[in-house]
């Protein structure tokens, strides 16, 4: 998958209803490698994307319902349907029954959604804590006007926030996401990301990045980045990044826990408006060979 399939792709993903957070320009190119995709379209122009994960080969459909031929043919050569919306699923279940698909939630990569008022604002007894968290983190480290500043990112500030990240990693301790971070932080305008940067005692402590969803009610959050010296950084980054975005994002989308348990209580004390619910697709009959799927042209990487 190369940056030349951005004219293609980022239009079309832009307008899915559901504002899946994996479906967007930006975020397959980040993460070409991890999961080598590989694009192709059928020959009615339904997008394909091809993937492969712990040795298993998955295809995704996100701009539509392929036809029971073409879905037949892609289930010879991939193991299983990923990341189904329910703007796929809803109105094809019963097709999809009919043709075997075995269909089953994937809760892991469910994206959390919320109220973009509610993060901004942090109301009522729900959020006593998060609104306790940033009170601490003014109250140790700000001591005059400019002592906090958010700068909306942009090219010069690019190597700031690059030194954010590399101690973000140093404190982790692991790589995470690195490399799809520092490419985005590179890349970020071409890209069409948005972020800002966040200072304290005019040091960058932390920042934020991600991009309008959902055809622009959602903004999905691909990259939360803090220095953890800074108690307080993430909370008040959450709070601070909410209200700074239009009131046209209705909700923002803080993306997947991936089955992780410490991941899924933090994302659930913000207490989500909701989720943006994916499924998986499984052939419920034994496919005998690999055969190449019928009116599928592959675009290259």
């Amino acid at each position: 998958m190369t940056f030349a399939f951005k004219d293609l792709m980022q239009p079309q993903l832009f307008n899915t209803p559901d504002g899946v957070s994996e479906y967007t320009f930006a975020n397959f190119y980040l993460f070409r490698e991890r999961y080598q995709y590989k694009v192709s379209r059928s020959s009615d122009n339904l997008l394909i994307l091809s993937g492969e994960r712990e040795g298993k080969k998955f295809f995704i459909t996100p701009l539509g319902m392929p036809g029971q031929e073409l879905l037949t043919g892609l289930f010879h050569t991939h193991d299983y349907w990923k990341g189904i919306p329910n703007a796929i699923l809803a109105p094809n279940r019963k097709l999809l029954a009919q043709w075997g698909i075995e269909i089953t939630e994937d809760r892991d990569n469910f994206d959390y959604l919320y109220l973009r008022t509610d993060l901004a604002e942090l109301p009522g007894k729900k959020y006593h804590k998060k609104r306790n968290l940033i009170n601490a983190f003014m109250n140790a480290y700000i001591r005059a006007e400019g002592d906090l500043e958010n700068r909306p990112l942009t090219e010069e500030l690019i190597p700031q926030a690059l030194k954010v990240l590399d101690r973000w990693r140093q404190d982790k301790g692991s790589e995470g996401d690195y490399i799809a971070a520092r490419e985005a932080l590179e890349r970020f305008s071409s890209l069409g990301l948005q972020g800002v940067l966040y200072y304290v005692n005019r040091r960058p402590a932390g920042w934020c990045l991600g991009e309008p969803v959902a055809q622009g009610t959602m903004f999905a959050l691909h990259f939360e980045k803090g220095i953890d010296e800074y108690k307080g950084i993430y909370q008040y980054m959450n709070q601070a990044f909410a209200a700074s975005l239009p009131e046209s994002i209705i909700s923002i989308n803080r993306e997947q826990d991936l089955g992780d348990e410490g991941l899924r209580q933090a994302k659930m004390t913000y207490r989500p408006s909701g989720f943006v619910r994916k499924y998986t697709g499984l052939f419920g009959r034994p496919l005998q060979g690999r055969a190449t799927a019928p009116g599928v042209v592959s675009l290259g990487y």
